[in-house]
């Protein structure tokens, strides 16, 4: 289990369009929101990356950058950029699943296709969401077992206003006894 205020599992995977996506060399004024999804197959992703690329220049507003990232192949990753319209949004392949369970992520096996008849891959990590510091600290996390019922980024822009306003510190660091 990623504990908020402490590092990150690291994470390096090539992106769409060239160059790779480090997240020891990213450089952010105040971070970077890490945003994994399933894949090309599943609908709900590409609506909620969607939403992301529309987001993505308010989060830099707040000096941070955002990444999206799944376990598909460069193929089906430029698929999801393609079909999402992505233009500032980064979108990374190839995700290790191995390092996808460091990450706290779910593991699913296939379903044979999707109801936009995409196969999906036999195996391929669940929706992820997280928010690191410049340090590499996890400040923000949220893990999936299916799909559905998402974070909303625009909530989070909101919640990053207040984190910046009021000096917040990331929450949920106690791991003492209880």
């Amino acid at each position: 289990m990623l504990i908020p205020r402490q590092k990150t599992p690291s994470l390096s995977v090539p992106l769409v369009g060239g160059g790779t996506f480090d997240l020891a060399s990213e450089g952010a004024e105040r971070g970077v929101v890490v945003c994994f999804y399933r894949g090309l197959h599943c609908p709900i992703c590409a609506n909620y990356l969607t939403e992301l690329e529309k987001q993505t220049a308010a989060f830099a507003e707040r000096g941070v950058t955002t990444v999206a990232l799944s376990s598909d192949t460069q193929e089906r990753a430029e698929g999801m950029a393609e079909k999402i319209k992505a233009s500032s949004l980064r979108v990374g392949y190839g995700l290790d699943l191995s390092k996808a369970r460091e990450w706290g992520l779910y593991v699913s096996t296939s379903r044979g296709k999707t109801s936009i008849g995409i196969e999906e891959p036999d195996l391929f990590a669940e929706p992820g969401l997280f928010l690191v510091s410049p340090d590499q600290s996890l400040y923000y996390g949220s893990v999936q077992t299916m799909p559905f019922v998402r974070p909303h980024f625009s909530e989070l822009v909101a919640a990053l206003d207040f984190a910046i306003a009021n000096n917040y510190p990331a929450r949920g660091e106690y791991t003492g006894a209880v």
